[in-house]
């Protein structure tokens, strides 16, 4: 019988491990678990819960209230999971209910949660309704990508270069028309400080910003595990779109990451971002899984 209990931060590696087994595609090392565990942004009301057998972590849950969105009462369900050894026994149901039980305690009544096309009939049991599909893709970086050469008037400037300032800023106002179930449009300084900026997975020497005239235009974030890497996000602002201005930024990431020694790089996209689906075809990405997004309203 598998122990439910609240997530510690000695737990990071067991749970990274898990992710390894579960989910081969996402991209969070030890220690940003670690501080995601033991630091949650206040904000928030982020908790978490392990599923333990003998000692060893087999499921994963967290819950928490959606703070970068204006739609009110929004809490998520952030990569519920079980090893495929334990499924079948109720672990799945239990941390499901640690999570809604938490989630109603901070008055979240609109749910959005993510599944993989295999648990989606877990997902329709417990009321949940399949809605965005995602597209989660990787790109091979052996031999190292060329660097770019940006057109006259641009800089590829690496993130420590730049003021985080600026960099939240293209990165707040390229979120607002991203596709998805919620707007991202109450994305604030502090708590994109605490949760990509100090996040000890982010690469700041290989994030790149595109910078026109002076003004940074574009992003690409990236974040990474080993000779791994996430592309956590890459957008334009909307006044300088249609110029290729992200692809250069991402060129450039992924350039600057393979020589740090990142050998494969992987992100994901709503089904619906043609734009970003294009730029990631064009850079040589090849499709890895599926997963979809589920809603379900929360009395």
């Amino acid at each position: 019988m598998a122990l439910i209990r609240s997530a510690r931060p000695d737990d990071a590696p067991g749970v990274v491990a898990l992710r390894a087994v579960v989910h081969p595609y996402l991209v969070r090392g030890v220690e940003s678990t670690r501080q995601m565990i033991a630091h949650p942004p206040p904000e928030e009301d982020w908790t978490a819960w392990v599923a333990e057998v003998g000692g060893q972590v087999v499921g994963w849950a967290s819950a928490y209230r959606n703070s970068q969105t204006s739609e009110p009462d929004v809490g998520e369900i952030s990569t519920l999971h079980v090893h495929p050894a334990h499924r079948g026994r109720g672990v799945g149901t239990a941390l499901l209910d640690a999570a809604l039980g938490h989630l109603r305690v901070i008055g979240a009544r609109r749910l959005l949660t993510w599944s993989q096309p295999g648990s989606l009939p877990f997902a329709r049991r417990h009321g949940f309704t399949p809605s965005r599909e995602l597209r989660y893709s990787a790109l091979d970086l052996e031999p190292a990508p060329p660097m770019p050469e940006p057109p006259p008037g641009v800089r590829l400037l690496a993130a420590t270069e730049v003021d985080p300032r600026e960099i939240h800023r293209v990165d707040a106002e390229s979120s607002l028309d991203e596709p998805g179930d919620v707007p991202t449009d109450a994305m604030g300084y502090d708590i994109w400080h605490h949760e990509v900026w100090d996040n000890p997975g982010l690469d700041r020497d290989a994030s790149t910003v595109a910078e026109v005239a002076g003004t940074l235009t574009a992003v690409s974030l990236v974040k990474r595990d080993g000779d791994r890497m996430w592309s956590a996000f890459t957008g334009t602002v909307p006044g300088h779109r249609g110029r290729g201005l992200a692809t250069l930024a991402k060129r450039a990431a992924l350039h600057r990451a393979a020589l740090g020694g990142v050998r494969v790089a992987y992100t994901s996209n709503d089904g619906s971002n043609a734009p970003m689906l294009a730029v990631n075809a064009r850079l040589g990405y090849r499709p890895v899984a599926t997963g979809w997004s589920c809603l379900r309203e929360l009395t």
